[in-house]
């Protein structure tokens, strides 16, 4: 796992071929000193799950908040009982801090992404270009170079890391992040693995919400956690609603991405949900 709060994402048409990615990209680089050495594994042992008697799975009562799409809800209340009904133990667990997750991740994020995009001056890497002074190079570099999101952010963090304000935002974020990590070490004490909607809503039109950023990161409420604590999580389509795919979440202790994939493959063996496209999309 990398120490950055934005960890791999990768799309796959199903769970096995995510299994068999992170077979190639799991595991010790001798040039990230953030990787680690881990222990050999094929796909088959990713992927051995004959049954799930006795699997327990927990669901985060704060996780089905009012504000969901009653579809959305409803297509993950069924695929938990679909699980049920295969031997697995549904527990309700609590991770009390999940209010906060939000926040603490727009004050954390931006930060990372302030400090470790500073190195983008079109000088050593990357676009460039050219300026009168070197100074209008830095400026025409990045505001050619950078998106209006990915400014956004940049700025965000600027401040929250500047004289002033980091004891009062940045730091503080590091506390809530602490306890939201602790939330999830509790809940992995009494079960396997946490599932969760992966979005309070289906997919928008693209372009739906590209004025309006706030509406598009509270769209992150369900997976941002993840990223503040560190932990493994895999998406796979469990339902349509409104005619588009509904995600279910599984989240799995660090280091058992073995245990989402194992669940993931699962449940794609008793439903063919993963074989289903939108309407707009299917020939």
């Amino acid at each position: 796992l990398a120490s950055s709060l934005d960890q791999i994402g990768v799309f796959t048409h199903s769970v096995e071929d995510s299994a068999l990615l992170l077979q190639v990209i799991e595991g010790k680089d001798s040039k990230d000193a953030t990787s680690v050495e881990l222990p050999e594994t094929t796909i088959a042992e990713l992927l051995r799950l004959e049954n799930i008697n006795g699997l327990k799975i927990g669901l985060p009562k704060e996780y089905f908040i009012d504000g969901m799409d009653h579809e959305v809800g409803s297509r993950l209340h069924e695929a938990v009982q679909l699980l049920e009904s295969h031997g697995a133990e549904v527990i309700e667990i609590s991770l009390p801090h999940t209010e906060y997750a939000l926040a603490t991740y727009y004050i954390l994020q931006p930060s990372e992404a302030s400090s470790n995009l500073e190195r983008y001056d079109g000088i050593r890497y990357g676009h460039r270009s050219n300026g009168k002074t070197l100074t209008d190079t830095y400026k025409k570099t990045r505001g050619a170079g950078f998106g209006a999101e990915v400014k956004r952010r940049i700025m965000l963090g600027t401040f929250t890391l500047s004289a002033g304000y980091y004891d009062a935002y940045y730091k503080k974020a590091l506390a809530v992040r602490a306890l939201i990590r602790r939330d999830f070490d509790e809940a992995f004490k009494k079960v396997d693995v946490i599932i969760t909607p992966t979005s309070p809503c289906v997919a928008w039109p693209i372009g739906e919400k590209f004025d309006d950023p706030l509406a598009m990161y509270l769209a992150d409420i369900f997976t941002v956690s993840l990223n503040l604590a560190g932990l493994p999580g895999i998406s796979i389509p469990c339902g349509m609603a409104h005619g588009l795919p509904v995600g279910l979440q599984i989240v799995g202790k660090a280091f058992d991405e073995a245990s989402l994939f194992r669940v993931g493959s699962f449940f794609q063996s008793i439903t063919d949900w993963h074989t289903h496209a939108p309407a707009s999309f299917e020939s």
